[in-house]
């Protein structure tokens, strides 16, 4: 197997890992909810995060110019703040079920960006296909069925402003990814500027450092398994993924976070799986396996054009 090939297969089980996790996190969110407040589970968790990076990588990374500075500081309002900011407060207008078939629409604005702000990044009628049968499948998921879409003006545009603002991200990160930086170091920037740009929403939403919370072990455990695995490592390998992938192919994943959320409702929380969710499940994976071959036949192309170039100079 070549380099190239090995880092392909590494930047794939990167994101799947990610993902896998990612999609477990409502539950520890859920459970923290009954003596938390969203925005406090937001700052927490991050906190614990930026902490765990600091120990595994402590060299800064130093100044260079503001046009670098920016491209940190727009990914730490985007990913961090402002992205999970809008999601817990489109919770709180319109339901889960919405927000959840809204948010998981973020590879395609990242494909949108992506096509306009990066360059290898094009998209392709296959991946809007593939696109069309992911959302199809993530909707079926999400209304489980019911006939009947109960629309929240306010939480859905505040719903559809989250996945705008990670697809933000996810271009910048790509951006960020060619500077050549250590990858721990990338995203502990990107925590500071994050928990730095929410220091605002503590004073607007309901927030308290409450320590005897964290006695519990129920509470410690989980905001460790969110602050831990699903902030400093999760985003440490996405970041990663995303510079060896490509922003467009790495978000293709983000569709099949609402499956793992459904596999581990019914294994954890024993929810009822119909019908609709087996159709949505398939869709959505289906979907996602032919946008992503649309990225790979891409890429083939690209080597083969390449190839035949160097071929032709020589």
């Amino acid at each position: 197997m070549t380099t190239d090939k090995r880092n392909m297969t590494a930047g794939h089980l990167l994101a799947f890992m990610t993902i896998l996790i990612w999609g477990n996190t409502f539950i520890s969110t859920k459970i923290l909810l009954v003596d938390f407040t969203p925005v406090e589970i937001l700052f927490f968790r991050f906190l614990i995060g930026y902490a765990a990076l600091l120990l595994i990588d402590s060299q800064p990374i130093r100044f260079r110019s503001w046009r670098e500075e920016m491209l940190f500081i727009g990914a730490g309002l985007c990913g961090v703040a402002l992205y999970f900011l809008l999601e817990n407060a489109a919770l709180a207008y319109t339901l889960a079920s919405n927000v959840g078939v809204i948010v998981s629409i973020a590879p395609f604005f990242t494909a949108v960006l992506a096509h306009f702000f990066l360059e290898g990044e094009k998209v392709n009628v296959q991946f809007m296909i593939g696109f069309v049968m992911a959302l199809a499948g993530i909707m079926a998921i999400g209304f489980n069925g019911s006939v009947l879409l109960r629309l929240n003006p306010a939480g859905d545009i505040l719903a559809c402003l989250a996945p705008v603002v990670w697809a933000v991200y996810s271009v910048l990160m790509r951006k960020i990814s060619a500077l050549g930086y250590p990858t721990v170091r990338c995203t502990r920037k990107v925590f500071f500027y994050g928990l730095l740009l929410m220091v605002p929403a503590l004073f607007l939403f309901p927030f308290r450092l409450g320590p005897e919370r964290f006695y519990d072990l129920s509470n410690a455990s989980n905001l460790l398994f969110l602050g831990l695995g699903a902030s400093a490592l999760c985003f440490a390998t996405w970041n990663r993924a995303v510079g060896i992938l490509g922003a467009v192919t790495t978000s293709i994943y983000i569709y099949i976070v609402p499956v793992i959320t459904v596999a581990s409702s019914a294994l954890i929380l024993h929810e009822k799986l119909t019908w609709a969710t087996y159709l949505g499940t398939f869709l959505t994976l289906a979907g996602s396996y032919i946008s992503e071959r649309s990225r790979k036949r891409r890429g083939n192309r690209d080597a083969r054009h390449a190839a035949q170039a160097a071929s032709d100079r020589i």
